[in-house]
Parts: structure tokens; C-alpha cells; sequence
């Protein structure tokens, strides 16, 4: 069993630093930052990141292929795979929100697929060319340094069956992002039976359990219109998206979100790994207002539990 933690992209340089310090404290296999739309760049935060962090891996989750072509994927992997020397780890997805921007987002899983190849394709040197059907490479061209590695881990973050069975053949982990819902073990099992599952999501600690679960509810403002369509143990999931958070029941609360003091979390956690997750991820905010003082939680109260 494997802990992620991960930080959106909305903070101060010494901000990320400070986070950083503090997670290095403690055993977490992997520190993620987000690359949502409109806001930080993921790369910048892991930049400032990474000279603190001396064990983890380090990877943005996630980027995706319409909004940053395979070539600066594949740029931004290399330095990042540099700046930790060769810990770095690559997060793809097919996308959220690009509605905003008005992209045309058909072809979708043409797509990640040809950006998975492509970016292998320049990060292992090729010079003979790439030609798919919605991106192309001149023979020839190819990446004007060398990469520390010809290749990186790849994570493709997805909850649907067609990107799950990509997965399988192409990646070396599927995470399902903004839930907790062991459930959906099985569910992706049914596409992608052997590869690693990380399953990722909002998460607030505090001994203070109520206000934890306070906190989380309001941050689900986000993520709960985009991820509760999307999980198919939802019974209504347009009610659900048009539900105020404050009045989200506790069960679904525990589908989408960690959060509660440390021993409820870990009852969280151990149904996850009982059902098969390989990797936990702990989200955004951590804290009802401190997030350093809550991955100290984490790092003391609850991973000890699973790692004595």
C-alpha cells in the first residue's frame, strides 16, 4: 500500500516550500499538484517543491492533451524528471472544465492515447517521426537535450471503462479522482483487472471531527458537479449536482471526500485497500485552516496505522 498527498496550485512560492518541508517529514510515496483549470501551472509548484522533497515521487495530476500539446508535456516531464533526479512521474487525463474555453473535446481518447506515445516517442531521443491522427511529428525533429530518463511512470486519471482498458495496456497506474468510494474497485476492475488503482479525493483532518466534515462539504463546491455524474453507485446524480454541500448526507460526504478526525479517516483507508486500491491520495485543503498541522496528522496519526 502506497500515500500520495496532493496541493492545488493556487499558493505562494514559500507556501509550497513550507508544505514540502513538512510532507518530507514523513513516509508519503508520492506529493502531486493539481493542474485544474485556471489556475497555477502544476509544474511551477513542483518546481519549488522538489529540492525539499527528498524521498517521494513528484508529478502534476494531471495534464492533459488539449490545452498543452505532447511536445511541452514531454519538456515539462523532463525537467521536472531533472529538477528530482528521477523521481519524477507524469499525470494524464482527458480533461475537465474545457467547456470554458470552448475546445472541442471529440476524439478524446484518440487523443491521450497519441499524446502517451508521443510523449514517450521524444523523451526516448526517436528521430524517425510520428504520424497519428491528430498529432504529428516531422521526421527528424526531436528534443534539442537529453532527458535524465527515456521514460517516466505514467498515471492516466479516469473514471470511465474505455479510458480504464487504455490504461491497462498503456499506463502504470489508473487513478479515480475526487472519490473514496470502494465501490469503484470493481467497477474499474471489470475494464483495467490488473494495474495498480490509486483512488484520490478532497481530504480534511482535524480532531475536530464535525468541523473537518464542515470544511470538506464546502470544498466539494468544486469537484462534486464534475465527479458525481461520474460515479455510477449514484442513484440521482443530477439531484446531487444541484444539492447545496452543506446539505450532502454523510454517506455520499464519505464517497467523495476524507474527512473527519484521524480514526475516521483510516476506517476510510482500510476500506479502500480491503477493496484493492494499491495507492491513496490525500487532497486538497487538509486542514480546516492550517494545512500543515493536518499533514502532521496524517503523518503521525494515520499512516503509523497502516506502516507501525
Amino acid at each position: 500500500m502506497q500515500f500520495g498527498i496532493a496541493f492545488q496550485s493556487n499558493k505562494r512560492p514559500a507556501e509550497y516550500v513550507a508544505l514540502a518541508r513538512t510532507v518530507d517529514r514523513y513516509s508519503f510515496d508520492v506529493v502531486s499538484v493539481y493542474n485544474d483549470l485556471l489556475y497555477q501551472p502544476a509544474l511551477g509548484a513542483l518546481l519549488f517543491m522538489a529540492p525539499h522533497i527528498r524521498r517521494a515521487r513528484l508529478g502534476p495530476a494531471a495534464l492533459n492533451p488539449f490545452t498543452l500539446h505532447p511536445l511541452e508535456i514531454a519538456g515539462q516531464t523532463a525537467v521536472l524528471d531533472m529538477a528530482t533526479q528521477g523521481r519524477a512521474y507524469l499525470g494524464l487525463v482527458r480533461g475537465a472544465w474545457l467547456s470554458t474555453l470552448g475546445i472541442d473535446t471529440s476524439r478524446s481518447l484518440r487523443r491521450l492515447h497519441e499524446a502517451v506515445r508521443l510523449v514517450r516517442h521524444l523523451l526516448a531521443g526517436r528521430t524517425d517521426g510520428f504520424s497519428g491522427e491528430v498529432f504529428h511529428l516531422a521526421a527528424g525533429a526531436t528534443l534539442q537535450y537529453s532527458p535524465l530518463r527515456s521514460a517516466v511512470p505514467l498515471t492516466i486519471g479516469t473514471w470511465g471503462l474505455r479510458t480504464s482498458r487504455l490504461a491497462e495496456t498503456v499506463a502504470d497506474e489508473i487513478k479515480i479522482g475526487g472519490s473514496t468510494n470502494p465501490a469503484l474497485v470493481g467497477h474499474v476492475r471489470a475494464a483495467a483487472p490488473s494495474i495498480p488503482l490509486c483512488f484520490g479525493a478532497v481530504t480534511v483532518i482535524d480532531n475536530d471531527r464535525l468541523a473537518a466534515r464542515r470544511r470538506a462539504r464546502e470544498e466539494l463546491r468544486l469537484y462534486l458537479p464534475v465527479v458525481a455524474r461520474l460515479d455510477p453507485t449514484v442513484e440521482d446524480p443530477e439531484w446531487l449536482t444541484h444539492l447545496p454541500p452543506e446539505e450532502l448526507p454523510d454517506e455520499l460526504l464519505d464517497r467523495f471526500a476524507f474527512a473527519g478526525d484521524a480514526a475516521s479517516i483510516i476506517r476510510q483507508v482500510e476500506r479502500l485497500f480491503d477493496a484493492g486500491a494499491a495507492r491513496v491520495e490525500f487532497g486538497t485543503p487538509h486542514g480546516v485552516s492550517d494545512p500543515c498541522s493536518a499533514i502532521e496528522l496524517l503523518g503521525e496519526r494515520v499512516l503509523p496505522h497502516f506502516r507501525p
